[in-house]
Parts: structure tokens; sequence; C-alpha cells
């Protein structure tokens, strides 16, 4: 059994061109604990802060609500979180067929994933351009197919698109980053009859990265898919989702998991910068 420990700090810093008088948000930063995945500590600090709750939300996501109720010209949190990483739970797919995974008790019980949302809407005529020519394939091999077709055709660009992006974006630019290949491959696979939910967490960017060593790392979408398990795909790199990967919320789409979420009062405009680093601990 291979074992990694991290300890990942995730820095996400409001500046306000003008004071807020006060804000209000919603934090999802606390990586789950589940088989594979163990969350030895998670802690977070916020200033200026006047109070702060912590709730699991539908999705099994911790959720640490938080307001700050004093004049502010900047908003600075920061999640510090050690995980461990095992590759002792291995998820194996029952290899359904097409027949299994269309069964209606399949489809009833996997509907939230099956169903097209403002993100996960293409027109008839564009979902099958994408998906064409995988008629005698199985469900796993439509899912690498599809998975690989959205890789190769859509270039990854940090900076050109926003966190409101869609997939029909995506198609109409063929460029984007980790969120929008999860939402186009989705997309895809729920037209096809494959449940499929996003997956947000982090990503070491240094899969052997050495004890003691300190790498800037970042938040990451992929997807899962059902085949009697839930089996993750990254379409964005199209390595296997291993050791590397670290788990913090899953859901339909991004907006059941942004990492932040929140208002403010005031009358100014507001500037996002965001860090995550990965420090290996064993």
């Amino acid at each position: 059994m291979t074992t990694l420990r991290y300890r990942i700090a995730h820095q996400t810093v409001l500046h306000y061109d003008r004071p807020a008088s006060s804000s209000h948000n919603e934090v999802r930063m606390t990586p789950v604990n589940e088989p594979g995945q163990l969350t030895l500590d998670s802690r977070l600090r916020a200033r200026p802060i006047t109070w702060n709750a912590t709730y699991t939300d539908y999705w099994g996501t911790t959720v640490m609500s938080l307001e700050s109720l004093a004049p502010h010209e900047e908003l600075a949190i920061e999640v510090l979180s050690t995980v461990e990483r095992s590759d002792a739970e291995r998820l194996r797919g029952h290899g359904l067929t097409w027949a299994e995974l269309t069964d209606d008790a399949v489809v009833d019980a996997q509907l939230e994933f099956l169903t097209r949302r403002r993100r996960t809407r293409l027109d008839d005529a564009v979902l099958a351009e994408w998906t064409g020519e995988l008629e005698c394939l199985s469900p796993a091999e439509t899912v690498e197919a599809v998975s690989r077709r959205v890789h190769e055709q859509v270039r990854y660009m940090p900076g050109v698109t926003t966190v409101n992006s869609d997939a029909q974006h995506t198609v109409e630019t063929r460029q984007g980053v980790c969120q929008d290949l999860t939402h186009l491959t989705i997309t895809l696979l729920r037209h096809l009859g494959v449940p499929a939910r996003y997956v947000s967490g982090y990503v070491c960017p240094i899969p052997d990265l050495p004890v003691g060593g300190t790498a800037v790392g970042e938040s990451h979408a992929w997807l899962e898919w059902w085949d009697g398990a839930w089996l993750p795909v990254d379409p964005t790199n199209m390595n296997p989702v291993g050791l590397e990967h670290v788990v913090v919320a899953r859901g339909r789409d991004y907006d059941d998991v942004p990492p932040m979420r929140g208002v403010y009062q005031g009358v100014g405009t507001s500037t996002l910068s965001v860090q995550v680093e990965f420090t290996r601990l064993g």
C-alpha cells in the first residue's frame, strides 16, 4: 500500500477598492473523509471575522459559513488541511452493459446526475456531432472515448473563461480550464445516458514531490461516472486519478461546489487572488 501525506494551504484574498461595510461568505475547502482519503486536520483562518459556523450540505460537503460585520478593505481566508491519501481502497467498476445502465432503477437512483442543467446543456445537433461514431462501444469504452475527445479538441487555456462559463461556451471557443473540460464531458456523457457528477478538489503538480518539498498547486476539477460504483476520470490531463488528487466536494456541476461564494455590502468593486500550496509531509 502506498500512502502520501500532504499539508494543503488554500489562501483566498478579496480586495475591495472601497471599504465594504460587511460581507457574508460560504467556504467549501475542507477535503472529505472517505476510503483512500483521511483528513487529519482542517482549520480556517479569516480576517476580519465576526462569527462562523460549520455544517454539511446536501451533497455531503463541509461548508464553513462566516460573516465579517466590521468595515474592511480586504477579506483574507486561509484553510490549512492535513490529508493522507492511500491506494488501499481502489474502486473497481462492475462493467455495466447499456441495458443495465439504462435500467429504470438505475435511472431513478441517479437522476440528479443525468439531468441537463444550465452549465450542461447543448443543442441536439451539437451533441450528435460530439458523440458520433460511438454506437458500438461499451459504457466504459464510451467514457474513455468521450473524455479523450474533449481532451484533444478543447485546448487548456487559463484566463479565457470565468466561473460562470458553460458547456456551450466551451464548444464555441474550443478552449478553457479544468472546470470547462469537465462540464463538457459531463454534458456529453449525460446525453448518452451515463450518470456523471462533478468533483472539486486539488491536484499536486509534482507526482513525486519529495518529503518536505513544497509546490504551488491549484484547485482542480474532474468527474466521476456510474458503473455500479463511482469511477473517476480527469479529462483535462487524461492521466489516472491518483494519490495526487484530493477530493473536496461533489455535485451536479460547479454551482453545487464553489470553493467560495458570498456577498458584500458596499459601493466598490472587488478583485480576487487565490493560491494553493502543497507540502509533502510523508
